[in-house]
């Protein structure tokens, strides 16, 4: 399967917690920040991703417990790109409407970019 036929796939299975992120950041709704899904970089597919503040959003559920070391192997790859990345829980996706929107805004509106 290619990158882009992988892409669409995962776009179109989003778990309830990247719905839910991606209704509040869609069409620059978040302080004005253009966000995609499923980016490919390298040989991952990043979540969601904000190039103008070259942050990745990480949303982490239960498949993520017990595989720390992949994640950080993951985030350092990804860091080699020139991104930051910014892993929230499930959780605080669902439940934070904003899903940890002011620690989003934080690291986009730093003095790194």
């Amino acid at each position: 399967m290619n990158a882009t036929a992988k892409a669409r796939r995962l776009r179109q299975n989003q778990t309830l917690a990247e719905k839910a992120f991606w209704k509040f950041v869609r069409n620059r709704r978040l302080g004005g920040f253009k966000f995609l899904r499923q980016v490919a970089i390298d040989r991952y597919f990043a979540d969601f991703v904000c190039e103008a503040g070259k942050l990745i959003v990480e949303l982490d559920g239960a498949a993520h417990e017990g595989r720390e070391d992949c994640d950080e192997r993951r985030t350092q790859t990804l860091e080699l790109f020139g991104y930051v990345v910014l892993r929230l829980p499930n959780e605080r996706a669902l439940s934070d409407a904003g899903g940890g929107a002011d620690d989003i805004l934080t690291v986009l509106r730093s003095d790194r970019m």
